[in-house]
C-alpha cells in the first residue's frame, strides 16, 4: 500500500531526500531543493567513480542496475521540485527551481559525456547475447545513442561548450515558461457594465463576480486562465470583448504586452543555442537533432507529411469557414471563429456546450473514467484521503490489479488557479523500478486546468474537457501499467515522443461511446445520465469544425519544424517571418 508512515518514523533534515515513500509535500520547502540536489549529486559522483574503477566486467548486470538505481533516486528527489514549480509557481519556488536546474543539467551532461562510461556501455553492448531480453537491448541501444547526442566524442573544448549551452538553454527555457505564466496571471479585465457580458455563461460570470469581490471591486473581474478565455471566446456576444481576450491570449509574454515578461530575447537565444548544440554533434539543424530520438526519419519527411495533411484538410476547412461566414453575414476574424462555430452547432445539431456541461460534473467524469479503466484493464482504483498534496483540491488514488496486488498510484489536480501552468499533462512522480527482488511502484501526476469548483463544490466540464481527461488518463495508464523494471525505459520513458500519444489517443475514443458516457454523466440538478437523444446529436457533431481545427494544429507544427530546420545564425531571420510564411500557405484567416 502506498501510504505515509507517521512523521516521527520518517523525520529527516531534508524531506526531499526521503525517498522511502510518497513525497512529503507538507514538509518540502523551496530552501530544501538546492541542498538536496547538491548532496545527492556529490554522492552519485563518488558512486560512479567507484563503479567505473572496479568495473572491468562487460556484463549488463554489473553496470546497468547501479546506474539505474542512481538515476531513479535523482528522479525522485527532483520530481517534486519540478512539479511544484509548475503547479504552485510562487516566487520562492521559482528561485529554488532556477537555482537547482543548472546543477541537474550539468550532472546530466557530465554523465552523457563520460567516455569511460560510454566505453563500459559499448562493452556491454558487444557482450550481449543475441537472445538477450528486449528491454536490455533497448536500454543499451538508447544509452549509446544518448552518448552520441551529448557529444561524448567531441574534443574537450567543444565538450565544454556543449555543456555550457545545455545549462544556459535549460535556464532560458525555464524563463520562457515562467514568463508565460506571469504574463497571464498579471492580465485582468474589469467591468461594471453588465451589457458587455451578454452571452457569457453564468458559471463564468459568478466566478468573475467572486474574483472582483475578493479584489475589493464591484462588478466583474476576469483573469486570463483558459476556462475564462474559452467561455468568452465561445459565448460572449460583444465582438470587441472577444477581440480583447483573443489579443491578450495570443500575445502573452510578447513585445505586445508588459516588457518584463517579453520572451523575444529568450526565443532568439533558445533558437541560437539549440542550433549550435545540434551542429556540435553533427546535425545540420535542431530539427534533425530532435528527430534522432523519434520515429520520423528527417525534417524533410515531417514537412512533406504535414504539407500533405494541409492539402487534404483545406477543402473541408474552407467549407466550414464559408458556413460560419454565412451565419455571421460578414467576414470572419480569428476571434469570431469559436463564437460562430458554437452558434452553427446549435443550429445544425440543436446542441450547445452549456447544455452538455450540465451532464459532466468533474467528479462524475472521473468516476466513469475509472470504472471504464477497471473493465478494460482489470484494475481497481481506490481514493486515499490522508495523502499529503500541494493543494486542497488535489486527490490521490491507489491502483490495484485483479488479484488485489498494488500497481501504483496517482495524484489528480484538475482545476485552474493562479501560478499554475496552463494546459493538461501527465508527469512522473515515481517511475517503476524492479532491479532485484523488490519492486518500487510507479506514481504519477495528472494535471488539468478546468474551471474551479463553485460554491456548491461542483465543476462542470464541456465535452472537449471530457476528451482531454480521457486522453491524459491514457498517458497515466501507460505510466502505471508498464511491466518494465528498468526506470530509464519504463512507462513513457524510452518511447519515441511521436509514439507516446498512442495510449492517450486510444482512450479518447471512449469519450464518444454512449455506454461509457452513461456512467460518466449525471445531470447537475436531476442526476440523470445523458439521454440517448442528446448523445446522438453529440455524436453527429463529432467531425464538426474538424477541418479548421486540423489546419490550426498543422500551422503550429509547420511553424515549429520550419523554425528549427531553416534557422541560420548568419541571417538572423525573425521567427515572425517564418510564422507569416506558414500562415500564408495554411491558414484561411488573417491573424
Amino acid at each position: 500500500m502506498l501510504k505515509f508512515r507517521a512523521f516521527a518514523e520518517r523525520a529527516m533534515t531534508n524531506p526531499l531526500l526521503d525517498t522511502t515513500d510518497l513525497p512529503r509535500f507538507r514538509d518540502i520547502r523551496p530552501e530544501h531543493s538546492k541542498p538536496a540536489l547538491t548532496k545527492l549529486i556529490a554522492q552519485h559522483r563518488q558512486k560512479l567513480d567507484a563503479l567505473l574503477a572496479r568495473n572491468s566486467d562487460p556484463e549488463f548486470d554489473a553496470l546497468v542496475p547501479p546506474l539505474e538505481e542512481m538515476a531513479h533516486e535523482l528522479s525522485r528527489v527532483w520530481s517534486p521540485v519540478g512539479h511544484l514549480q509548475r503547479v504552485a509557481n510562487t516566487e520562492q519556488w521559482r528561485e529554488a527551481y532556477n537555482a537547482s536546474l543548472p546543477l541537474l543539467t550539468e550532472f546530466s551532461t557530465e554523465l552523457s559525456q563520460n567516455q569511460s562510461l560510454q566505453a563500459a556501455f559499448q562493452a556491454v553492448a558487444d557482450a550481449l547475447p543475441p537472445d538477450a531480453e528486449d528491454a536490455k537491448k533497448s536500454l543499451v541501444e538508447q544509452a549509446l545513442r544518448d552518448f552520441r547526442l551529448a557529444g561524448v566524442s567531441l574534443p574537450d573544448e567543444e565538450k565544454g561548450e556543449f555543456k555550457t549551452l545545455m545549462q544556459d538553454l535549460s535556464m532560458a527555457q525555464a524563463d520562457f515558461s515562467q514568463n508565460v505564466i506571469d504574463s497571464a496571471d498579471a492580465w485582468t479585465w474589469h467591468t461594471e457594465d453588465e451589457s458587455q457580458l451578454a452571452g457569457i455563461p453564468d458559471a463564468a460570470l459568478q466566478r468573475a463576480k467572486k474574483d472582483a469581490s475578493e479584489a475589493n471591486q464591484t462588478g466583474w473581474l476576469f483573469h486570463l486562465d483558459f476556462p475564462t478565455y474559452h467561455a468568452v471566446m465561445t459565448h460572449a456576444d460583444d465582438v470587441a470583448l472577444r477581440e480583447k481576450f483573443y489579443r491578450a491570449w495570443s500575445t502573452r509574454a510578447s513585445d505586445q504586452g508588459d516588457s518584463q515578461y517579453d520572451n523575444s530575447e529568450n526565443i532568439r537565444e533558445i533558437l541560437r543555442m539549440r542550433h549550435r548544440i545540434a551542429q556540435l554533434v553533427g546535425f545540420d539543424n535542431y530539427a534533425e537533432y530532435s528527430l534522432a530520438t523519434k520515429m520520423a526519419g528527417s525534417a524533410a519527411e515531417v514537412l512533406a507529411f504535414l504539407r500533405e495533411l494541409v492539402q487534404k484538410s483545406q477543402p473541408a476547412a474552407r467549407q466550414e469557414l464559408a458556413d460560419i461566414q454565412v451565419l455571421a453575414d460578414r467576414d470572419i476574424e480569428p476571434w469570431d471563429v469559436a463564437y460562430y462555430q458554437e452558434k452553427l452547432k446549435q443550429k445544425q445539431f440543436s446542441l450547445s456546450n452549456e447544455e452538455l456541461k450540465q451532464y459532466f460534473p468533474a467528479a462524475k467524469v472521473l468516476g466513469g473514467l475509472f470504472s471504464l479503466a477497471e473493465k478494460l484493464y482489470g484494475i481497481r482504483l481506490t481514493p486515499v484521503d490522508d495523502i499529503q498534496a500541494w493543494h486542497d483540491d488535489v486527490g490521490y488514488y491507489e491502483v490495484f490489479d485483479k488479484t488485489g496486488a498494488p500497481v501504483g498510484g496517482f495524484y489528480v489536480d484538475l482545476y485552474t488557479r493562479r501560478g499554475k501552468r496552463s494546459g493538461a499533462w501527465v508527469d512522473e512522480c515515481v517511475i517503476r523500478k524492479k532491479l532485484g527482488a523488490d519492486t518500487v511502484l510507479p506514481v504519477g501526476y495528472l494535471v488539468c486546468n478546468f474551471s474551479p469548483l463553485d460554491d456548491s463544490g461542483v465543476s462542470l466540464l464541456n465535452h472537449d474537457e471530457v476528451i482531454t481527461t480521457f486522453h491524459e488518463f491514457g498517458h497515466m495508464l501507460h505510466h502505471l501499467l508498464t511491466q518494465v523494471g528498468y526506470p530509464s525505459i519504463a512507462g513513457i520513458n524510452g518511447v519515441p515522443w511521436d509514439a507516446v500519444e498512442l495510449p492517450s489517443q486510444f482512450m479518447e475514443n471512449f469519450a464518444w461511446c454512449y455506454d461509457v458516457l452513461v456512467e460518466t454523466t449525471s445531470h447537475v440538478e436531476t442526476g440523470e445520465p445523458i439521454p440517448r437523444e442528446l448523445f446522438d446529436r453529440l455524436e453527429k457533431s463529432r467531425q464538426f469544425g474538424a477541418g479548421l481545427a486540423m489546419l490550426r494544429q498543422l500551422e503550429f507544427a509547420l511553424f515549429d519544424v520550419r523554425l528549427h530546420a531553416e534557422y541560420d545564425p548568419e541571417l538572423q531571420v525573425d521567427c515572425l517571418d517564418v510564422m507569416r510564411s506558414v500562415r500564408e500557405s495554411v491558414s484561411l484567416l488573417e491573424h
